[in-house]
C-alpha cells in the first residue's frame, strides 16, 4: 500500500516578491492543491497521502507584526506563532483541496491537525551561538547590532552579497518524534487526507513527569517532514521546492540535473553540492527517510509533483 507524504516548500504559499495577503496566499495555494489534487486523481483506494508544510515567511511576518505592536500586544514566543501560523496555512490547505476534491467528485476528507514535534532540549542549538535558523526580516549590520544589544536576540550573516546580510537566528533542534503520531495514524489508515506537522511543528520537549513544554525554536520543515513519514509508515517521501531538481554546480555554467541518485552519492561525491542553506537540509532528509526503510525520496518542483512521482524528472533518491 503506497504511503505518501508530500514536504511542501514557502513557494506553494508565498512567492518572495509578494507582501503575504491572503488574497496572494489563497492563490498561491489554490494552485499547489490542483497539484496536489492531480496526485489524488492518480491514487487507488488503498493509497494514502499526508502533507506537511513551512511556515518560514508567515512566522516572520507575524514575528514583525507583534514587534511593532509591542508596546500595546504583548509579543508571543516562537512556540505560540509556530501554532498560529500552522493553525492558518492549515486552513488554507483544508478547505482549498477539499473544495477541489468535492468539485472532481472526490469525497476523501482532509483534516489540519495542530501538531506537537518533539525536540531534545539538550540539542546543541540551544547552546550559545549555535542556532543556524534564519527567521524576520534582513538587516544591516547596524540593525543587526542594534538588535543584539538590546533585544539579546543571536544574530548572524547569512547572504554576505546582500545590501541587507544579517539575519536573526533562532535554534533548529533535530526533530526525534511526532507526539501525535498515533492520532495521525488512526485518520492515516481510515483514508484521511492528514496535513500535519506544519512549520515543522510546534517545538516541544518532555519534562520527567511525562508532559510537554513549548520551547523557543523553529524546526527545519524537511527533516520533520521525513520524521512525519516515519511515524505513519510513509513508503515514498516527496519534497517539493522551487526548483525542478537537485543539481551539481547550482547557479554554475556547468550546472545539471540529476535524475536519479543513490545514497551514497547523496552522502558521498554529490555531497559538497548540496549547500546547507538550501538543498542541504533536503536531501538529508530524504538519506534520512530512506535509511530509516523508506523505498524512495522525490526532490522536485510543485509544478513537476505527478511527472516525478512517474520517474520522468525530479530526483530519485533510493539506497
Amino acid at each position: 500500500m503506497p504511503r505518501l507524504v508530500i514536504a511542501l516548500g514557502g513557494n506553494a504559499i508565498k512567492q518572495a516578491h509578494e507582501t503575504g495577503t491572503a488574497e496572494e496566499q489563497f492563490h498561491n495555494i489554490l494552485t499547489t492543491c490542483q497539484a496536489i489534487a492531480r496526485i489524488v486523481e492518480n491514487m487507488t483506494p488503498e493509497d494514502r497521502l499526508i502533507v506537511t508544510h513551512g511556515n518560514g515567511p508567515q512566522s516572520g511576518n507575524l514575528s514583525v507584526q507583534m514587534d511593532m505592536a509591542k508596546e500595546k500586544i504583548p509579543v508571543q514566543p516562537l512556540d505560540v506563532i509556530g501554532a498560529m501560523t500552522q493553525g492558518q496555512i492549515g486552513y488554507m490547505l483544508q478547505s482549498t483541496l477539499q473544495n477541489l476534491l468535492l468539485a472532481k467528485g472526490i469525497k476523501t476528507p482532509v483534516v489540519a491537525l495542530v501538531n506537537h514535534v518533539l525536540v531534545n532540549k539538550e540539542d546543541p542549538e540551544f547552546e550559545g551561538e549555535n542556532a543556524s535558523k534564519p527567521v524576520g526580516n534582513f538587516l544591516t549590520e547596524e540593525e543587526a547590532m542594534e538588535i543584539k544589544e538590546t533585544k539579546g536576540w543571536i544574530v548572524k550573516k547569512v547572504k554576505p552579497t546582500a545590501a541587507k546580510p544579517w539575519r536573526r537566528v533562532v535554534p533548529s533542534p533535530d526533530p526525534i518524534g511526532n507526539v501525535e503520531a498515533e492520532a495521525i495514524n488512526v485518520l492515516v489508515d481510515a483514508g484521511v487526507i492528514v496535513i500535519a506537522s506544519g512549520g515543522g511543528g510546534i517545538p516541544v520537549y518532555r519534562l520527567e513527569d511525562g508532559t510537554m513544554k513549548g520551547v523557543e525554536a523553529v524546526i527545519d520543515k524537511d527533516l520533520s517532514g521525513e520524521r512525519l513519514g516515519e511515524c505513519v509508515k510513509a513508503t515514498q517521501l516527496m519534497i517539493l521546492t522551487d526548483v525542478e531538481q537537485a543539481c551539481v554546480d547550482f547557479g554554475k555554467p556547468t550546472q545539471r540535473g540529476i535524475l536519479n541518485m543513490k545514497v551514497e552519492d547523496a552522502t558521498g561525491k554529490y555531497k559538497e553540492h548540496f549547500l546547507a542553506g538550501s538543498m542541504g537540509p533536503k536531501v538529508r532528509a530524504c538519506v534520512r527517510f530512506l535509511e530509516w526503510g523508506g523505498e524512495k525520496a522525490i526532490i522536485t518542483s510543485l509544478e513537476k509533483a505527478l511527472e516525478a512521482l512517474k520517474g520522468e524528472t525530479g530526483t530519485t533518491l533510493t539506497l
